[in-house]
């Protein structure tokens, strides 16, 4: 791995490529996935590099649609192992949630490594070697474990594919997926869409769960049926644009309003009004994924 100074302005972007780099040297991340890290990357630059309100107040569904689930799984592919074991493995071990590795360009070899490095992180059991073709798709990412994702309810799925996202919410289970381009067939797709920079996501998640492990089930119900996908993905959008004129405005010498400037941090998702809507329309929109909303 290079050795590259912390004080490097681009210091945690370029730790990121070299963490993609050490995974495919490893075996456990494709060649094709140094191609997604670039994509996810500039997305994430356009959003400015944090984790933005929307983002959090997903995250936190995310949490608690994990906590709910009766049999969760946390889907594992090269570059999700390659930039967040521990995370993944802790989410996991908190959330009671199975591990399962799934890959688009699968190879047992590949399969085996990524499941060695879950392990050497802490996991006890992770499942993947014994994936059946199980799902409606003509490619690797059809193989799944019986017990894994095949059964699963919930299923989170940092750094999908959009077609395997679309057949999962077909078969009527509900879908996190993290991904950094809200345009994206995974992001327009799932029921949760988080927009945010995997390592940043997985330590705000694992920082929520004890707060919302404390609340009755009711209560986290609650917080999930007042979501509403449409408007985290349209205030990612929105995000994407003042960023841009921001910058546009900075280079033609405007001054920015301050009284425009910056939006107020709620970490209660309770309280953000802005993200709420009456509760039929919340129930049209999470329940594509299935019945589970209507128990």
């Amino acid at each position: 791995m290079t050795e590259i100074p912390k004080n490097h302005p681009r210091y945690e972007s370029l730790m990121t490529r070299e963490q993609i780099a050490a995974g495919v040297d490893k075996g456990m991340t494709s060649r094709q996935g140094l191609i997604a890290q670039g994509r996810g990357e500039a997305f994430d630059y356009l959003i400015g590099e944090k984790t933005t309100e929307s983002a959090d107040y997903a995250e936190a569904v995310a949490v608690c649609l994990l906590l709910l689930a009766e049999n969760p799984v946390i889907s594992v592919n090269g570059n999700a192992a390659a930039l967040a074991p521990a995370g993944l493995v802790t989410l996991a071990r908190l959330t009671d949630a199975k591990l399962e590795v799934n890959l688009f360009h699968r190879t047992e070899e590949r399969i085996r490594k990524i499941i060695d490095e879950l392990k050497e992180n802490g996991a006890d059991v992770v499942l993947g070697e014994n994936a059946e073709p199980l799902l409606p798709l003509e490619h690797e990412r059809a193989k799944v474990e019986r017990t894994g994702i095949y059964d699963a309810d919930v299923i989170f799925v940092p750094l999908e594919d959009g077609d395997r996202c679309k057949v999962l919410s077909e078969m009527k289970k509900l879908v996190i997926a993290i991904d950094l381009n809200p345009l994206s067939r995974t992001a327009q797709t799932a029921h949760v869409s988080v927009i945010d920079n995997l390592k940043r996501a997985l330590p705000n998640m694992i920082r929520m769960v004890p707060e919302f492990k404390s609340m009755n089930k009711e209560d986290l119900w609650e917080i999930v049926q007042a979501y509403d996908n449409n408007i985290v993905l349209m205030d990612a959008i929105e995000t994407i644009k003042e960023n841009l004129t921001a910058r546009q405005n900075e280079i033609l010498g405007i001054g920015r309003n301050e009284k425009d400037g910056g939006r107020k941090k709620t970490n209660d998702p309770r309280q953000k009004e802005r993200m709420k809507r009456n509760e039929e329309t919340a129930r049209k929109v999470m329940m594509r994924g299935g019945d589970l909303m209507m128990e």
